[in-house]
Formats: structure tokens, sequence, C-alpha cells
């Protein structure tokens, strides 16, 4: 027992700083923030063609309702979101909704999905994982009819909460939320 040392807690920190600042990766260290409201909005799309477009719209599709499917996906998408992307915190999620809109004019669907949470940290991951995982799985769904789709601009519209408070997406948000913001 006589080498036993004790250690006070800036020895200790100065001591774990030293040991992991030399790893590649380091999750953020969240532990000192505050929780507050946190909500992210994200957006990608889909380019099926006028086919696929066409037997979706019909409900025709073989393997069933790519929309339907796509929006329970995106649900397991943020909910899983930690669990895919290594160095992003699990998040106790608040809500989570997912909107496909159909597009005549390109033959596209585009994804909408919103998270929001009280958290130390942000859920824009979690919203840019639910859009992906409703593209993909529109994609699987279609693939059978023709595999040449297209997924593209998958990105983070609005995020919102702590200390940066609300962020718009520079290069623009779809008519329908610019009423909004």
């Amino acid at each position: 027992m006589s080498n036993l040392k004790i250690v006070d807690k800036q020895e200790l920190k100065d001591w774990a700083n030293e040991l992991f600042k030399k790893n590649s990766f380091n999750m953020v260290d969240v532990s000192s923030k505050k929780e507050t409201f946190r909500r992210a909005l994200a957006s990608g799309k889909i380019y099926v063609g006028e086919k696929i477009f066409d037997l979706i719209k019909t409900n025709k599709m073989p393997k069933g309702d790519p929309i339907a499917l796509a929006e329970v996906s995106a649900i397991l998408g943020v909910k899983k979101t930690s669990e895919i992307i290594p160095l992003c915190h699990p998040l106790p999620i608040d809500h989570t909704a997912t909107k496909i809109i159909m597009n005549d004019k390109d033959n596209s669907l585009e994804v909408f999905c919103v998270v929001s949470a009280v958290a130390k940290t942000g859920v824009e991951m979690e919203a840019i994982m639910g859009v992906n995982a409703a593209l993909i799985t529109i994609y699987d769904l279609c693939k059978i009819v023709n595999p040449h789709l297209e997924i593209n601009n998958v990105k983070l519209l609005i995020k919102e909460g702590g200390k940066t408070g609300l962020w718009k997406n520079p290069d623009g948000l779809p008519d329908f939320l610019n009423e909004i913001f």
C-alpha cells in the first residue's frame, strides 16, 4: 500500500489527455455540455425513371410500396445512427418524421427527414441517416424493375439548438420551407 499515490482531478485529466491525444479518432467530449433542444432537417433525392415512377404511382411495384417502407426505414436509420457512424453519440430521440414527395417533372422521389431531441449534441447525423435509409430502401424495392437509379443531393437543410442557434443551408431551402423560415 505504500506505493499508492493520491492523484487529484487535474493530474488525472492531464494523464488521460496525454495518453489519448495520440489517437487518430476521438469522440467529442460532451460531458460538460448542457442538454438543449436540438432539431435537424435533411433531404435527398432518388431518380427512378418514368417506368418505375408510374409503377409507384399506381401501386404496382413487384416488391410492394417503396414509399411506405422507406418511411419506416427512415425511422430505423435515425435510431441506429450511432451504431453505424463510429464517432456519433447515441442520443435519446424525441421525435422523427419523414415525408416523401413524388416529382412528376423529373421522375424522382425527394425525401425529407426531421429529427428532434433534448440532448448535449446535435441530431444532424440522425436526420441525414434517416434520409439515406429511406433512399436506399427505395433503391432496393425499385432495382428489380431497373437498377439504373440515381441517388443524389443528400444534405442538411436546417439545424437548430446548441451554441449556433438556427443554421440554414446557404444554398437555399425548398420553396415550402422558405415560408416557414
